[in-house]
């Protein structure tokens, strides 16, 4: 189905991170956008202030009459709902275009100049660096983000006007194999997803086939020494990156007061002096490459060290929520051991002297069973470690794995403890922390506000 062919689009799994950001590309464009969901949610909530039609029960006669014609209605679905579900089933009878969020993405990336931003981990951030960035600048961009930017308060950026669109590339069941990337990053392949992917070697795979997919003109901006072997067509550019070397990297970093800045080294102009709006050491990586991909897209140095500048994070990616002489809180989406890793580090790099506590909720079995050994030794670079049980999120329990096997790994002689979910709350009022992360991609970070409360109660 051509994109001018659309005039309804129907969500079965509207309120996902991803899903609403495609929900309200369409929203902006005029058409008719509804939708199912499992369960109401904020974003569900705001979703329908802005125009979507969305109801909360799988039923077939909740489907508006506008989405009901195979000929204009397009069907977007999460791979997380199940092939027998009622409405899935309903479109699929009647031979309705039914596609995957990263089809969808895909088919803006031959429409407009993708610039996507693929890896392990660090793309959230990247890519809504480098959205921030283009936003403000002359040339402006769509982006399509797999976190809330707290510049603006959504997933999604819209313009009118701009050729861009900033996306992030997901590797989960091979979405990001839809997408013909004018320019990407990729940021990272330590493997991941084993459930999907079954080996190591199948997972650097898929990202050698990715790189096949970049668009004759482009450019592929690549970690250094990451262990993938990019195959890209003769016309595509490549440069590495990172924070110390690489075709774009960084020197002279300062670390002073609370503040990091930077000179940006690159291959098409030097810029001095960038400061970083969210000052944590692990974002001057992911600045380069935002910066970067900016760069080579046509920013200037001005809008470059502005964007950089008045950049302001994204939720639950280190997202500060208390900072002070006394207590430091902060939620952080850190999900794998390489994660958890840079957090630890950076945490370390800017409260060298303070204990650091983390309370980590792990997020899946699968993952829990290949890399309990790995999360151990990430984990134990904090001060103190908290576990919870395992989030599930769309997998059933594996016998024999539970959070006691990273908690039996841990480094000999550090502080810890397993606590059931349902007691952080009463735990954290039982103590007095002085650097507190919570940590992990599963439910525990919605009681960060609550623990906020509690931390500002007791520094009164």
């Amino acid at each position: 189905m051509e994109l001018k062919d659309i005039k309804a689009v129907y969500f079965i799994g509207a309120g996902g991170i991803g899903m609403s950001a495609i929900a309200r590309y369409f929203i902006n464009r005029g058409l008719v956008v509804a939708g199912y969901d499992k369960t109401p949610s904020a974003l569900t909530s705001q979703l329908e202030k802005e125009g979507m039609l969305i109801h909360y029960e799988e039923n077939v006669d909740e489907i508006p009459h506008a989405c009901r014609d195979p000929k204009s209605c397009l069907v977007v679905y999460t791979p997380a709902i199940p092939a027998e579900h009622k409405e899935l089933c309903y479109f699929r009878e009647r031979n309705f275009t039914i596609e995957k969020r990263a089809q969808v993405l895909g088919t803006l990336t031959r429409t407009h100049k993708g610039l996507c931003f693929a890896g392990t981990h660090g793309k959230t951030t990247t890519s809504t660096m480098c959205a921030h960035i283009m936003h403000q600048s002359h040339l402006d961009c769509n982006a399509f983000l797999g976190g809330i930017s707290k510049n603006y308060g959504t997933n999604y950026i819209l313009s009118n006007q701009s050729d861009f669109v900033v996306i992030e590339a997901d590797e989960f069941d091979r979405s990001f194999h839809w997408l013909r990337p004018w320019m990407t990053v990729i940021t990272a392949t330590d493997p991941d997803h084993l459930d999907i992917y079954g080996t190591k070697e199948a997972y650097l795979e898929s990202f050698r086939h990715y790189t096949e997919l970049i668009q004759p003109g482009g450019a592929l901006i690549i970690h250094t020494g990451l262990e993938v072997k990019p195959n890209v067509g003769p016309d595509v550019r490549t440069y590495t990156y990172s924070r110390n070397e690489g075709d774009f990297h960084a020197e002279n970093v300062r670390i002073e007061k609370g503040e990091i800045t930077f000179d940006f080294v690159s291959p098409l102009g030097n810029i001095a002096n960038v400061q970083l709006g969210q000052p944590i050491p692990i974002n001057v990586e992911n600045g380069v490459a935002a910066m970067a991909m900016a760069q080579l897209n046509g920013c200037t140095a001005e809008e470059i060290k502005y964007g950089m500048e008045t950049y302001h994070g994204v939720e639950r990616r280190f997202d500060f929520k208390i900072r002070n002489q006394r207590h430091v809180l902060l939620s952080d989406y850190g999900h794998h051991p390489k994660e958890i890793m840079t957090s630890a580090r950076s945490l370390r790099e800017l409260y060298p002297d303070r204990k650091i506590t983390v309370i980590f909720q792990p997020h899946l079995y699968t993952r829990t069973r290949d890399f309990y050994k790995d999360f151990a030794e990430a984990l134990s670079m904090f001060d103190e470690v908290i576990l919870t049980e395992i989030y599930p999120a769309r997998e059933q329990p594996i016998p024999g794995v539970t959070s006691e096997l990273i908690y039996d790994n841990l480094r000999p002689g550090i502080e810890k403890q397993m606590i059931k979910k349902d007691d952080v709350l009463n735990f954290v009022k039982s103590r007095d922390f002085d650097v507190l992360e919570i940590l992990g991609a599963g439910n525990l970070d919605d009681y960060v506000p609550q623990i906020a409360k509690l931390i500002e109660q007791k520094e009164k």
